[in-house]
């Protein structure tokens, strides 16, 4: 059963139930959503849509995508979501290489149709239909192998590639999301800072309240307006990504939840120690996945022994947890490679295959670009980035430990000079107090900077473009005085 199913069947048992809050207080029920969608998806279909044809989606994140959503999946079309962290550029991308056959504009993104080159390609303009179609229900029924959306990885390791996902990808990747969010409550009600996880609680029965900050601002977001939101709506739980964690573990006192999940970039146990004293009776949860496959593992903050903080604190990596036990895991040279139902299997022609895909034993997997290793109870612990190895050591065998030094707020280790430098952002209680660390852990220079830069998506991962270039601006200082 794919989603759209799944989540028809829901409105149709609870029909008065929220499905949707927004960050501004609109409300939508599970059945006034369906009835949206069935109005949407008669009207596009009148406008020459329909299943296999791919549709561009420029929208912000509200009752409306996932109306549109649901409304064009019910016809069978394929939607396209480009990279939002690249602003334009995603944009112009996605078209280039999806090629779609219309696109969705609303609010200020109708005026790129007009004013932007690359959407003059596009044959076809969706307009909102009005209620002229009310009572139509359309529902075209395709098979699971049948594409579903294209989306785009981050492009933090290179240019954005496309993924296409079928419905029957979307149901296995929901029913191993489901494992870590099947509702505890009735009354469950999520925030969910990761749009896609709405799609999973449409098909689960589950209200999601949008954030009420912009969702490629993570940085904007403030604990005083989260604790507003979460109180204006009764939110249970929360979804967000490791930055969004950190604006409340460094404000004032949250109002209880049930449940933090936390993933979409490196969760750091220093991190969950902070949110953990902030939020005792909040159950904490980290999870490791990525865009080709979310989510791999997960671990409780509650469920790590003493001896699994005092590896972490001594070197020996980030505890990721045990994988999912709906995904085959192995190391191959020390990378972790993944497959699996809810794993992708190849990007968008073909483009990234090569680097990314192996063949194993008949299947194919995906290559993280992570280091790791298993240890004998079969946890996963990640090492860091295997191109960005420094010294003989990968990024988390350092950094974690560091973070647990007084005064650092952020690190990242970069092998961009001879030793190599341990970059550090924070307050150093004392001059020297650093380098006499990181002497004890390896052949490290230690250079203090005001800020180290976060990825745009997410904010969550080191930008290490960036990172160089401003590594490489400390050094030229230091020349000049003679340092």
């Amino acid at each position: 059963m794919n989603l759209i199913h799944s989540f028809l069947e829901t409105a149709e048992r609870n029909p008065e139930k929220t499905a949707i809050i927004t960050g501004a207080g609109e409300a939508i029920t599970f059945g006034a959503l369906a009835d949206l969608s069935a109005r949407l998806a008669a009207g596009w279909r009148k406008a020459g849509i329909g299943p296999g044809d791919r549709v561009l989606l420029a929208m912000s994140v509200d009752i409306n995508l996932y109306g549109a959503i649901a409304g064009l999946w019910r016809i069978g079309a394929t939607i396209v979501f480009p990279e939002p962290a690249m602003g334009l550029n995603g944009l112009a991308h996605g078209i280039a290489m999806t090629k779609p056959k219309a696109i969705l504009a609303t609010g200020p993104y109708r005026l790129l149709r007009y004013a932007l080159p690359p959407f003059w390609r596009i044959p076809l303009t969706l307009h909102w239909p009005d209620n002229a179609d009310d009572g139509a229900d359309p529902l075209t029924d395709v098979a699971n192998g049948h594409p579903a959306l294209i989306s785009f990885t981050s492009g933090s390791t290179g240019k954005p590639k496309g993924l296409c996902r079928s419905h029957g990808f979307l149901a296995a990747q929901n029913a191993c999301v489901g494992e870590l969010l099947a509702p505890q409550r009735d009354d469950e009600r999520d925030l969910v800072a990761f749009p896609v996880f709405v799609i999973a609680n449409l098909g689960q029965g589950v209200t999601s309240v949008l954030p009420n900050w912009k969702l490629t601002r993570h940085d904007l977001a403030t604990a005083k307006g989260i604790a507003t939101l979460t109180t204006q709506h009764g939110i249970t739980r929360m979804l967000a990504p490791p930055s969004i964690c950190e604006t409340i573990a460094s404000g004032p006192i949250q109002p209880a939840l049930d449940a933090i999940f936390t993933g979409g970039g490196p969760v750091f146990p220093d991190l969950l120690q902070r949110l953990g004293q902030k939020m005792p009776a909040t159950t904490i949860t980290s999870v490791y996945g990525s865009t080709e496959a979310e989510p791999i593992a997960h671990q409780r903050m509650d469920e790590i022994s003493e001896a699994q903080w005092a590896d972490m604190m001594a070197g020996k990596g980030l505890l990721a947890g045990k994988p999912m036990h709906k995904i085959k895991l192995v190391l191959l040279d020390e990378e972790i490679v993944v497959t699996g139902d809810h794993v992708n299997k190849g990007y968008l022609n073909g483009r990234g295959d090569d680097a990314n895909k192996v063949k194993l034993d008949g299947e194919i997997w995906h290559r993280t670009g992570d280091a790791g290793s298993l240890d004998v109870d079969g946890n996963l612990w990640l090492r860091g980035r295997l191109g960005a190895a420094a010294g003989g050591r990968y990024p988390f065998e350092i950094e974690v430990a560091a973070r647990f030094w007084p005064g650092v707020e952020q690190v990242a280790l970069t092998p961009g000079s001879a030793p190599p430098a341990l970059i550090i952002q924070g307050a150093e209680p004392q001059p020297g107090d650093w380098q006499k660390r990181a002497s004890k852990i390896g052949d490290l220079h230690v250079v203090k900077v005001k800020k180290i830069p976060l990825d745009k998506r997410h904010r969550s991962k080191i930008d290490y473009p960036r990172l160089q270039a401003i590594y490489r601006t400390e050094v030229a200082k230091s020349k000049r005085r003679g340092i």
